[in-house]
């Protein structure tokens, strides 16, 4: 078996009650500080579409790659009002995809030859439909059990358990 010649990044925000926002990166994009603030006013704008009841409230959580902790993309989040989930440092297993998407992805997808990046993308697409609300209602009770652990073990504390996202 060859690895696949084709790639795509997906980008992909989601809540308790399931993806609120996805993009696929365009072939040959970089994800840097100016194309991500792109994508989050995209997605503050999808929030206010999807999710009216939280448009106001939602907060974002994001690791500390270089582009989620640019200058600009701080300055972004602080004009719109965005409140952020701090990523404790040396703490990468936080991330809701890693422990949700990844390895249905990896299932489902091993093994598959993609003759065309349509083809991968409507393939993701569908995976990501036939994932049940459940699915996303524990993600997030993981999400938040693995955040207040990583404080926790950094001698830190989560004031309050304000994580209704």
């Amino acid at each position: 078996m060859s690895k696949s010649k084709i790639k795509s990044m997906l980008i992909c925000f989601l809540d308790s009650q399931g993806i609120v926002h996805k993009e696929f990166v365009p072939p040959g994009q970089t994800v840097n500080q100016t194309f991500y603030r792109e994508v989050l006013e995209r997605l503050r704008k999808r929030v206010a579409c999807v999710r009216p009841g939280i448009a106001r409230t939602w907060m974002l959580h994001h690791d500390n790659a270089p582009c989620h902790t640019a200058v600009s993309i701080n300055e972004f989040v602080a004009e719109k009002i965005i409140p952020v989930v701090s990523q404790p440092p040396y703490s990468p297993d936080l991330s809701p995809c890693d422990f949700l998407l990844f390895p249905q992805f990896k299932n489902h997808l091993k093994g598959c030859h993609f003759g065309t990046l349509d083809n991968i993308q409507k393939s993701v697409n569908d995976k990501l439909k036939g994932i049940p609300a459940e699915a996303f209602q524990h993600c997030y009770k993981q999400w938040k059990q693995r955040l207040l652990h990583c404080v926790a073990a950094q001698g830190n504390y989560f004031k309050g358990d304000n994580l209704d996202l």
